[in-house]
């Protein structure tokens, strides 16, 4: 079994997106939304009001010269209720 949740995802844009207790987490590439959920109650004890599961795409890149590719993968953005917040430590 894949892991459900992999990490947070910090960046900056997800740091502006938790003002709206919206938070970003990396996830595997089997997980679902009724997973994702069951996991974040697991986690951080706090009820999603929804999640959205979206792809990010591999990138391209050339690093010291060499050509080489971004992983990309999957991400999920889950949703709380005023109120709520998930502390990462």
């Amino acid at each position: 079994m894949t892991t459900i949740i992999k990490n947070p995802r910090i960046t900056e844009k997800a740091s502006l997106a938790q003002e709206q207790n919206v938070y970003a987490f990396d996830i595997g590439s089997s997980a679902n939304k009724t997973e994702i959920k069951k996991a974040i109650f697991a986690l951080y004890k706090v009820k999603p009001i929804k999640v959205n599961v979206l792809r990010v795409p591999r990138k391209n890149i050339i690093s010291r010269g060499k050509a080489g590719v971004k992983g990309g993968g999957r991400k999920a953005l889950v949703y709380l209720k005023s109120g709520d917040k998930i502390e990462f430590v």
